[in-house]
């Protein structure tokens, strides 16, 4: 009897908790992600910033950012008050899960591509740095925005409204749809682009390294001893300053995603492959909380790169924004 009283207890806790992390952490996340992300396009299209190719990349990020966040983490607020619509609405709920998807999708697909523009950049090969340009950048989110939209009209066949048994009342409304999606999104939306992202960034600090090694050559003097000979650059200008600023910037970003997506992505895959197996109501309760502390994790991604910018953008990304409050 003990036992069973203790899981009831534990049950409403869980559900308490889960309730109150929906309408406040939400409403928290969502507030300062329109804010920051708000910000960041202010601040990315400045004359100062936006001809440079990954700051652009970094602007469509912060848009698509803040399409993820309408769609994504204030439904979750809306759900605390019996006002989402997406919940009962079918058409509504396809909607807002194909925005949701594609819109977070393109968001770190965009952070992939500042990856491997910084690595252009980072080259020691002429022919490589020369691919770093503005209108190689307008290219890749062009083919990037068609092909993810296409790609992901799967979702509007599969989302359906009003179900049970699922985490969400707007969910896959098939086991099959529910594969579909848990894969595409595991490999398609965070594997494949934060793996990119890891390879490019490690490939980036090599190429640093290497040039590094380059202007500071090794010697021996008559006496046996090694001499470093700093080899001191003087076309060292704000451009590279900026290069250097938006290279943190963009290697902070990088681990914000990949702490805040891989954990929603194995919940959503375990939620589906589990979809239909015998389940306690404790244990139904626990998963269903995990899975809501995961959704609300990776829209922290997509509310938290204007204070990552703020904190590793250095004298940049802070002088713009300063003189954009002063005006």
């Amino acid at each position: 009897m003990s036992s069973i009283i203790n899981d009831v207890y534990l049950i409403s806790l869980l559900s308490t908790i889960s309730f109150q992390l929906n309408r406040y952490l939400a409403l928290v996340i969502f507030l300062f992600g329109i804010i920051g992300n708000l910000l960041n396009i202010v601040v990315f299209s400045q004359r100062i910033l936006r001809s440079n190719s990954c700051s652009h990349l970094f602007l469509l990020a912060s848009i698509f950012y803040l399409l993820s966040l309408c769609s994504g983490i204030f439904p979750r607020f809306l759900s605390t008050w019996d006002a989402d619509l997406g919940n009962t609405n079918g058409i509504l709920c396809k909607f807002r899960i194909y925005i949701y998807f594609n819109s977070l999708t393109i968001a770190f697909w965009l952070i992939t591509l500042a990856t491997i523009d910084r690595w252009f950049l980072s080259s020691q090969d002429v022919s490589r740095r020369n691919r770093s340009s503005l209108k190689n950048v307008k290219r890749a989110f062009l083919c990037l925005l068609i092909l993810s939209s296409l790609f992901e009209i799967q979702q509007i066949f599969c989302y359906e409204a009003n179900l049970t048994n699922t985490p969400l009342k707007c969910y896959s409304k098939t086991v099959e749809c529910a594969i579909l999606s848990d894969v595409s999104f595991a490999f398609i939306t965070v594997l494949i682009p934060v793996t990119l992202m890891l390879i490019f960034g490690l490939l980036i600090l090599s190429n640093i390294r290497r040039s590094q090694r380059r202007l500071n050559p090794t010697i021996s003097n008559s006496n046996g001893r090694i001499n470093q000979i700093y080899v001191h650059n003087g076309r060292a200008n704000s451009q590279r300053r900026t290069d250097r600023h938006l290279l943190s910037m963009l290697l902070a970003q990088i681990s914000l995603i990949l702490l805040f997506s891989f954990p929603f992505a194995f919940s959503k895959f375990y939620s589906t492959i589990t979809r239909y197996l015998p389940k306690s109501s404790l244990q139904s309760t626990i998963e269903s909380f995990i899975f809501n502390l995961f959704l609300l994790f990776i829209n922290v991604a997509s509310g938290m790169p204007f204070y990552i910018y703020t904190l590793t953008g250095g004298h940049v990304f802070r002088k713009t924004l300063v003189n954009l409050f002063r005006k």
